[in-house]
């Protein structure tokens, strides 16, 4: 016996009938898979598949070549991987889906800024290097009432180059409860320790007092750190010190104070029925001397993290070497700035963020949508799927509003002929992909995240999934 586990023959028969890349490629039906790809990455993908099943045949895996297998991988390269996408899913901030869509303003800015080249960095005063920042340090210090501000590609880099210019080598002061690790294994102390501050926690992890605050400030003491616990929430025997105290204990011994605000929030969202977020502006009202947070939460944008406060931290920030690789581009500026721009009419906000648009879609909203997708599917899914309509729960996810769920309409369909889960599997792969949830053997199409555009697109992929010969 082979150390594979096959008999030493069979091992090598195997291996020997293995095919050479030019010879796959040859073949009538792997040329016809193969014809849309670029001849280089048609040799790339056969040759790993080759590679991967001889190191399987080695490492005594009973595998075979199967040609169905390497035309599915081909055809998988033939359409982007990053592609638009219809989340039926119920989670509106979904990460793993781009988070927010953008509003119309900031896709026309992307569509003029992409196509040539831009003023990013240039003074049209006197044709001179500028600084990139212009471009949303005004709206930001509108909306927020701050002296300055600046823009960096997410919130966790912003608050490592916050950390990193302003408290390395000195200590930071942060409530046990506060330390939080949000998707991606983001976690506080572990930024902080990247910074090069040392972490002082304080309290414990449902109750921390001032007087913890205070015992614990020394003259190597940098700032003191309050984070927002964006996704997730602790109740009953609990205590949290308010960022008033905290303020003012800062000023009384002279210790700067960071508020880290995770999602980050323009507008009082408790006007429209859902629980608060704390306001950006309400922090620098209150005294806080550096507020960060994303730009493509509650925000509604790109994916940035953005940072206001005093000018004179904000200019350190600027100059600090670590800032240029963790700049934005000229894509996340146009974006952003077009994005800010509606926070500053609330009623334009509403009505043209598609964020916003969904968020506060009503129950009349969604039956209209719900009677709009039955009527398109329903009479051709006869005797195919099951259809039924249930009311439910969305999230907002993204790490905001935790535990915060929307009421929702629910298309349930059962297919008679395939699992759910093959049917889920195979809208994934349509084009656009379509995201649903799978629950009890049935698949569940969430009409909170579907825009009305949507409707048609959707209808069309699950009659061509589940009812292809009526397509």
């Amino acid at each position: 016996m082979a150390m594979s586990g096959i008999p030493e023959e069979e091992l090598r028969r195997r291996l020997r009938e293995l095919p050479s890349v030019d010879g796959v490629l040859s073949e009538p039906g792997v040329v016809e898979t193969a014809r849309r790809l670029h001849h280089r990455m048609a040799v790339r993908i056969v040759r790993q598949y080759i590679d991967e099943v001889r190191a399987g045949l080695l490492n005594g895996s009973n595998v075979r070549f199967d040609r169905d297998e390497l035309c599915r991988r081909l055809r998988g390269q033939q359409r982007p991987t990053l592609t638009r996408a219809i989340n039926c899913l119920g989670v509106l901030l979904h990460t793993g889906l781009g988070r927010s869509p953008l509003c119309p303003a900031a896709q026309e800015a992307l569509a003029d800024i992409g196509a040539g080249f831009s003023s990013l960095e240039i003074d049209q005063d006197t044709g001179r290097r500028g600084s990139r920042y212009r471009h949303v340090e005004p709206l930001l210090c509108e909306l927020s009432g701050a002296e300055a501000a600046m823009v960096v590609n997410n919130n966790c880099a912003a608050t490592l180059l916050v950390l990193t210019a302003l408290a390395s080598g000195r200590e930071v002061i942060v409530s046990r409860g506060q330390l939080i690790e949000i998707g991606g294994s983001f976690r506080i102390p572990e930024v902080m320790m990247q910074s090069g501050c040392r972490m002082v926690e304080v309290g414990t992890t449902n109750r921390t007092h001032l007087r913890d605050y205070r015992n614990a400030i020394n003259s190597n003491t940098a700032a003191l750190l309050r984070v927002h616990t964006s996704n997730y929430r602790i109740i009953g025997f609990t205590k949290e010190v308010g960022l008033a105290e905290l303020v003012e204990l800062g000023r009384e011994t002279g210790v700067m104070v960071i508020d880290d605000l995770g999602s980050g929030a323009f507008v009082d969202l408790s006007r429209y029925g859902l629980p608060s977020e704390p306001l950006v502006q309400d922090s620098i009202r209150t005294g806080a001397d550096i507020v960060c947070f994303s730009g493509d939460k509650l925000i509604g944008g790109c994916q940035a993290g953005i940072i206001v406060g005093r000018k004179k931290w904000i200019d350190l920030l600027k100059k600090h070497p670590l800032t240029r690789a963790l700049r934005c581009d000229k894509l996340t500026y146009s974006v952003l700035e077009r994005t800010l721009e509606l926070f500053l009419d609330e009623e334009r906000l509403v009505r043209e963020h598609p964020l916003w648009q969904l968020l506060l879609k009503d129950r009349a909203e969604l039956q209209r949508q719900v009677r709009s997708l039955l009527r398109r599917i329903k009479p051709r899914l006869a005797g195919i799927a099951d259809l039924e309509v249930k009311s439910s729960l969305s999230e907002v996810g993204g790490g905001s509003l935790a535990g915060q769920s929307l009421p929702t309409q629910v298309v349930v369909i059962r297919p008679r002929a395939a699992s759910a889960e093959e049917v889920a599997r195979r809208l994934r792969w349509h084009r656009p992909p379509v995201f649903c949830r799978v629950e009890s053997d049935s698949v569940c199409v969430d009409l909170r995240t579907v825009r009305d555009p949507e409707i048609p697109v959707l209808a069309a992929a699950l009659l061509r999934v589940l009812a292809p010969a009526a397509t």
